[in-house]
């Protein structure tokens, strides 16, 4: 049974992480017109961060979210971040126009951060 918990919590773990991602694309999409692209990824990273976290506690993982959850946690969201970040520049270095880049950075962190949170939620 462990597997189909496992399972469900992917899949409302996913759920939280597309509004968590729509959040900050939407910060970021805003902000980018008006101010660096690294600071208006990071106010929206920061925005769904603790959405997140609060969606990820009682939604994903059915726990309540304590102090130690949210050291976990955002260590584990500050190692994504920098994954984020660097992934980002990169997109934008080879091309992509920065209101695109984050897309592809998105599909390559965010099965990252579940494995990292997971982690946290779950030990």
């Amino acid at each position: 049974m462990k597997s189909k918990e496992t399972i469900f919590q992917f899949i409302r773990f996913g759920l939280v992480g597309c509004f968590a991602t729509a959040l900050h694309y939407i910060i970021y999409y805003i902000l980018q017109r008006y101010i660096l692209v690294n600071i208006a990824y990071t106010i929206g990273y920061a925005a769904s961060f603790v959405a997140n976290f609060y969606l990820t506690a009682y939604f994903t993982f059915h726990s309540s979210p304590s102090w130690k959850k949210l050291a976990g946690m955002g260590g584990a969201h500050l190692i994504n971040y920098i994954l984020h970040i660097v992934l980002l520049n990169i997109f934008i270095g080879i091309g992509i126009p920065d209101t695109l880049a984050p897309i592809p950075v998105f599909g390559i962190a965010i099965p990252v951060n579940f494995l990292l949170v997971h982690f946290v939620f779950n030990h």
